[in-house]
């Protein structure tokens, strides 16, 4: 073994004698563990072993006694190898995204990879990509709701039946009802959109997949029996044309006049790969055409745009537009009134 592969090897035996907060180790302690370990290595070299490696890995050298001793960070993972700072910056970065898309429960298993990320980057002023952590970020496009609260009993079982493909009982609150219900489920997937997660299941109620919110499951048990397989079934395909929709999710021909902002905001990332812009005469508006999907998520963002947007096909939106106009308007007039 060459010298610089010994004192990595050393290094990273050292750290993984360190136990994790509140507990915590002398330098003579560890100079004792360590040659028990077979390793022939000075005080003094542990010594600047330790203060080198606090740069990188999330140790630190707790306070009180007059023996200085080291301990390592609860939230540490189990390794203790060295990230790359590439990989270290991606970990950052997604670490502010999915913390507005996965619930606290699944982000808590992730604590540690970000942590040990976070202090690599932010510690080691050495490497390029210390001042990225400091000066990008990842944020939302448009308003993002926080996520649904999932208790980590029922993300245990639920992943836990997903995997081993058991059948899973749930007590299920669904909106529609007013008190919760017992339900024997056959996973098939799971799903997170946005801020919520869904878990895809049959039912004895239901011959075909239907989808049950994380978050609205009170109690989950995995059970000894083998959950039904489904012939066919696709987790891609159901997301495609049944997820949040009743009906088989098709596609429309688009027709509007949008405002300058929206026109500039499309042709930089567009609606659908079939899409047009083309200026109207006589004004900054252009007209939009696009084919796009008949679903509700692409209903409520043309909506969503108020006046800066004229629909003019297909006629069901027109009308629905109109009717929801109708509807907010006779709100603020009970209101004054």
């Amino acid at each position: 073994m060459s010298d610089t592969k010994d004192t990595l090897h050393r290094i990273k035996q050292m750290i993984a004698l360190i136990p994790k907060e509140p507990g915590d180790i002398s330098t003579r302690e560890l100079l004792c563990a360590l040659e028990n370990e077979g390793f022939n290595v000075s005080k003094r070299t542990i010594q600047r072993d330790l203060e080198k490696s606090s740069n990188t890995f999330p140790i630190y050298q707790s306070v009180g006694g007059h023996h200085p001793r080291w301990t390592r960070k609860k939230t540490a993972p189990l390794d203790t190898d060295i990230m790359l700072p590439a990989t270290a910056l991606a970990l950052h970065l997604a670490e502010s995204h999915l913390s507005r898309l996965l619930p606290s429960t699944v982000l808590q298993r992730l604590t540690a990879q970000f942590e040990l990320a976070r202090h690599q980057l932010l510690s080691n002023t050495s490497n390029t990509f210390h001042n990225w952590a400091r000066t990008v970020r990842a944020l939302p496009n448009g308003k993002a709701l926080l996520p649904a609260d999932i208790s980590s009993n029922v993300w245990e079982a639920v992943s836990d039946a997903l995997l081993r493909e058991r059948q899973l009982r749930v007590v299920y609150q669904a909106r529609e009802q007013s008190a919760p219900r017992e339900h024997v489920l056959h996973p098939a997937g799971l799903v997170s959109r946005h801020a919520i997660s869904y878990l895809v299941a049959r039912t004895k109620s239901y011959e075909q997949p239907v989808q049950f919110a994380l978050h609205r499951i009170t109690d989950a048990e995995v059970l000894t029996d083998p959950a039904m397989e489904l012939e066919g079934f696709s987790i891609d395909h159901f997301i495609s044309r049944q997820l949040n929709s009743e009906e088989d999710i098709t596609t429309v021909s688009l027709e509007a006049d949008v405002s300058p902002s929206i026109a500039w905001l499309l042709n930089e990332t567009p609606l659908s790969m079939e899409q047009s812009l083309t200026p109207l005469e006589g004004s900054h508006w252009q007209r939009l055409r696009a084919v796009v999907p008949n679903d509700k998520e692409t209903r409520w963002w043309v909506y969503s745009l108020g006046e800066n947007i004229r629909v003019r096909a297909p006629a069901d939106w027109i009308e629905e537009i109109k009717t929801r106009a109708q509807q907010t308007l006779a709100q603020y007039q009970e209101n004054a009134e």
